[in-house]
């Protein structure tokens, strides 16, 4: 098996970014929310202002291109592609990337993988299979019917035209499986929620696809519900990828499970960690010359710990969409998940708290659905780490509908 991608050093990248600065700074973005004093010299990294989504969409695509010619030049010229993103929310913003920088960051996060690496020396142009939501972005997402030389990329093909997976019928999913079967894909490219019900229907049916490597998850947090669906269903390791389009590929599960950085793309900070450790993600990308995001809130919280071979991060979910403890604590997406490990019957789940503080679980079945010991064990776990005395009710539901920007969310404050 080829050897990942050897993980640099930490201390590398203060001096990547001492050479940076300079340029960006006189960029419209920087030199106006600094003022006159923008000399890097003069400048405490980490007192700079985080930039925010906002920043980016004012004045685009001037904020980012002085004197580089206007958008529609450079577009002509294939020297940038534009792409948009929404994220968890309905702020459609524009995201101006180098061309073929994408595919470069991406190559690169995967080689942290040693299967990933492995497929990329036997297929340096793997032919991969898209299924995710369809609002993410007009490439890899279509939202209304196409054809299937429509939903082609080169060695891509997106399967999936549905907002909501569990209102697929039977017919739409087996058009997914013949087409994944016929494109015979080295690894799927999946949002986990799409995934695992397009995975259930595979399993369901007999179906597996030999020449499939490994199935990558990225797009929304990955539920222990969800992968081992994935894992059961599709009988192939499942691993983690983690990023954003506007930041390309930050962090990838390597062979241990752990999730490693991907220092030539970015330096991540975090930010304002509690007595845990977890703390804001915030990304300074490095190596997009069109569009350097300086010190940008991503809105997802991290832990990092130290190892003998470099840092390791815990994604720990959607600042926005972590719980609270009666005494405030911070209970976050990935310690609600921890307490599903080892439920079976569930496809996929929600956990809403109220004001009040009291909870209520609603999830789709898998299959049958959960026994009422598998409820009782889950629900008396979430009142541990939710420091919570009251009953959590369940409700089994045919659908649990995504947020406007088409990503689902495991846990959330009404």
């Amino acid at each position: 098996m080829v050897a990942p991608t050897e993980y640099l050093d930490n201390a590398v990248q203060p001096a990547r970014l001492a050479a940076l600065l300079p340029r960006w700074l006189e960029l419209p973005v920087y030199r106006t929310r600094l003022g006159g004093n923008h000399r890097p010299e003069n400048l405490d990294f980490f007192r700079l202002p985080f930039i925010t989504k906002r920043d980016m969409r004012t004045d685009f695509p001037r904020n980012f291109l002085p004197g580089e010619g206007t958008l529609e030049t450079l577009l002509e010229q294939k020297r940038v592609e534009l792409e948009h993103t929404s994220g968890t929310s309905e702020e459609r913003t524009p995201v101006l990337l180098e061309h073929g920088w994408w595919a470069r960051q991406e190559a690169r996060a995967l080689r942290l993988n040693p299967l990933a690496a492995q497929m990329l020396q036997e297929h340096p142009l793997p032919r991969r299979v898209w299924l995710t939501t369809p609002v993410c972005n007009g490439t890899a997402c279509h939202s209304r019917w196409s054809p299937r030389s429509a939903r082609t990329d080169g060695a891509a093909l997106s399967v999936n035209q549905s907002r909501i997976p569990f209102v697929l019928t039977g017919e739409e999913l087996q058009r997914m499986a013949e087409e994944t079967a016929d494109w015979a894909p080295q690894f799927m490219d999946l949002d986990p929620v799409h995934g695992a019900w397009f995975a259930l229907y595979c399993e369901r049916h007999g179906i597996r696809f030999p020449s499939l490597k490994f199935v990558l998850c990225s797009y929304e947090y990955t539920s222990v519900v969800h992968r081992r669906i994935l894992e059961r269903a599709l009988g192939v390791p499942v691993l983690n990828l983690y990023g954003a389009t506007e930041t390309g590929h930050l962090l990838m599960e390597d062979a241990h499970g752990r999730m490693r950085p991907s220092l030539d793309t970015a330096f991540l900070e975090v930010v304002q960690p509690d007595e845990t450790g977890v703390g804001d993600l915030v990304v300074t990308t490095l190596s997009n010359d069109y569009m350097p995001l300086l010190r940008y809130r991503i809105g997802d919280l991290v832990s990092r710990t130290s190892t003998a071979d470099g840092d390791v991060y815990v994604v720990h979910g959607r600042a926005r969409d972590a719980l609270q403890t009666p005494q405030g604590r911070r209970v976050t997406t990935a310690q609600v998940d921890r307490c599903f490990a080892g439920i079976n019957g569930l496809a996929h789940y929600q956990l809403r708290q109220t004001e009040t503080g009291s909870c209520e679980l609603r999830y789709v079945p898998d299959a049958s659905g959960p026994t009422t010991a598998a409820l009782n064990e889950v629900t008396a776990r979430l009142q541990e780490v939710l420091e919570i005395s009251a009953p959590i009710p369940t409700e089994s539901c045919d659908v649990l509908a995504p947020a406007p920007s088409g990503k689902f969310r495991l846990t959330c404050r009404v």
